[in-house]
């Protein structure tokens, strides 16, 4: 099976493929290169939920329109922010649910998703098996993912966002909007991400890039025969 695993920014693109050793191959979509090692392709599409979905769909689209094997996983993958305690630098997690946090309407008694005004979404379940199992061979924490187009820098907003999440353990900007694409390809999705700092008042001194890029390369060595064989049919 074909793998489409789609990050941010070529960083993180890298650090997935070295989890598959040699060079991979280097192919043209519109708006991106993939990096295709055996069954798996990987893309850096660009930051926040927009760029996600744009760069998915292309990838997606173009894998249907061509003589090629189509998809049969999309990953959401990369390095995001953890909450604490539960998420600590340094750690995976793996999601339950991808969630957009912010997409609705603020009223005077609060945040409204915008399931709640009656029209859209605002989460998508991957498979709950395949969670198992990703989460079983990497040592991630399985709970929600939290989607956000703007990275939370204060107490306040953490507060918040645990408020109307209990339980979510990280915070991410692209994992919906690569969502939305699988969703409209039929194709199921996953959101795996190491975790790079803490979410809370913005400490860039704090921060953990490094080690949570070599935890998602890790996590990748440790998850690819799960993702590669993976059939949803057989669950």
């Amino acid at each position: 099976m074909r793998v489409l695993v789609v990050t941010a920014v070529p960083v993180e693109r890298d650090a997935v493929t070295r989890a598959f050793g040699g060079t991979p191959e280097v192919l043209a979509v519109p708006g991106a290169d993939l990096h295709r090692s055996g069954a798996f392709d990987v893309l850096a599409g660009g930051a926040g939920p927009a760029a996600a979905a744009a760069a998915a769909a292309f990838a997606l689209a173009s894998a249907t329109g061509s003589a090629s094997e189509p998809y049969g996983l999309v990953v959401s993958a990369g390095i995001g922010g953890g909450f604490a305690p539960t998420a600590p630098l340094g750690s995976l997690v793996v999601a339950s649910d991808i969630v957009a946090a912010d997409l609705g309407a603020e009223t005077p008694d609060g945040f409204l998703p915008v399931t709640a005004l009656g029209f859209g979404r605002d989460r998508f379940t991957p498979p709950p098996a395949l969670v198992r199992e990703v989460a079983a061979a990497t040592g991630a924490a399985p709970g929600p993912v939290l989607t956000v187009s703007t990275v939370t820098g204060t107490a306040a907003r953490t507060a918040a966002l645990l408020a109307a999440h209990p339980g979510a353990l990280a915070e991410a900007m692209e994992g919906f909007g690569v969502a939305e694409a699988a969703e409209r390809a039929g194709v199921p999705v996953l959101e795996l991400r190491a975790i790079s700092n803490t979410v809370g008042p913005r400490d860039r001194a704090s921060w953990r890039i490094g080690d949570a890029l070599a935890a998602l390369t890790g996590a990748f060595g440790k998850s690819a025969p799960v993702l590669e064989g993976w059939n949803r049919h057989d669950h």
